[in-house]
């Protein structure tokens, strides 16, 4: 039985209202297929739905040409910020369906120990300066912590997110979470470093309006108060 099918049988006057958002969301035409499928997921993620949603989103992604490789290189990114918890059900949902789908676990080369470490042997620290001096003024171990993370989640792989995605992903997790200060704004601002324009940037708050209109409408007031 497929998703639809699914679904239809649960509610068909709930399945008519859901399909016709998303296929009103999907029509927007600033965004891949890809970066459509990364927003999906990691509002599912985000909001803990894991279940027909989840399903049907990566479904739409395999269809689209993107890979179970590239879904689980964007929870690896994610993982910090929405937490590890969140972003560890993700990657047991990815291969369930792995397994139910037939599609063999893609392999993935294990990190550098200069970017897993914080002693003297770690690597630069990716983050801006300007980002960890503002962090530092919160607390140095928290900026440690940072530095860690943001080490971690540098590109690695066949299915490594480019800049811009990394943005538009980043972004959307503060739309779920409604951080829309200081992390909205860095977020905006690695999407347009990454090549996307300002109206890309609105296709991407009109996109995840179908995961909280609420939460969206902070968001367009946040991202308008930024000129």
């Amino acid at each position: 039985m497929t998703t639809t099918a699914v679904s239809t049988d649960l509610d068909p006057v709930f399945t008519q209202m859901a399909g016709a958002t998303a296929e009103f969301a999907r029509a927007i035409p600033e965004l891949t297929d890809r970066e459509k499928t990364f927003l999906c997921v990691t509002a599912d993620v985000c909001q803990g739905s894991l279940g027909l949603a989840f399903t049907a989103h990566v479904r739409a992604g395999l269809a689209a040409g993107v890979s179970t490789s590239d879904i689980r290189e964007l929870l690896r990114f994610v993982s910090y910020d929405c937490g590890y918890h969140a972003a560890t059900a993700g990657i047991e949902r990815i291969a369930e369906l792995e397994a139910e789908l037939g599609i063999p676990r893609p392999d993935a080369e294990p990190l550098a120990g200069t970017l897993v470490s914080t002693g003297p042997d770690a690597a630069p620290s990716p983050l801006p300066d300007a980002v960890r001096a503002r962090l530092t003024e919160l607390d140095p171990h928290f900026t440690t912590y940072f530095d860690l993370q943001s080490r971690m989640r540098t590109g690695h792989g066949p299915g490594t997110l480019s800049e811009r995605e990394r943005g538009l992903v980043s972004l959307s997790v503060d739309v779920h979470y409604q951080t829309l200060a200081d992390t909205f704004r860095i977020h905006v601002g690695r999407a347009l470093r990454g090549g996307a324009t300002p109206e890309d940037v609105r296709a991407a708050l009109r996109f995840i309006a179908q995961f909280g209109v609420t939460r969206a409408w902070h968001a367009w007031e946040a991202l308008n108060a930024m000129g």
